[in-house]
């Protein structure tokens, strides 16, 4: 599958009920790969949608093929919220954490597809 992202769009990396919007820094088309640079992690709950800042997560090389285009109207409210703060200059452990966890069960999700010549 090839997606033609550009420098600075927002993509979506989706995961059972959470969404991990980041900007796209570069696109390694040799490799099928894409640097992107996580914003938010949104977790959509039975109430309303728990939006956490990862503008200080560690930028992500991952395969073209998780990322999907993100649409301007499901991302904007989102990063209106995270927008208007200002960034840490540390994110805090819960918010590692859970970065780390929601990458971790993503690789795991990849990991088994690819096992299974999906």
């Amino acid at each position: 599958m090839s997606l033609d992202f550009q420098a600075g769009q927002i993509v979506s990396l989706d995961h059972s009920d959470r969404n991990l919007f980041g900007e796209v820094i570069q696109v390694v088309v040799s490799r099928q790969l894409c640097w992107v640079r996580p914003l938010l992690l949104v977790s959509f709950t039975q109430e309303s949608p728990l939006v956490t800042d990862m503008r200080d997560a560690s930028d992500l090389l991952w395969p073209i093929n998780l990322f999907r285009p993100a649409l301007d109207t499901e991302v904007i409210t989102f990063l209106s919220q995270v927008l208007v703060k200002e960034p840490k200059n540390e994110p805090d452990s819960a918010t590692k954490l859970e970065f780390h966890q929601f990458i971790h069960q993503i690789w795991q999700a990849y990991q088994q597809g690819v096992g299974s010549g999906e």
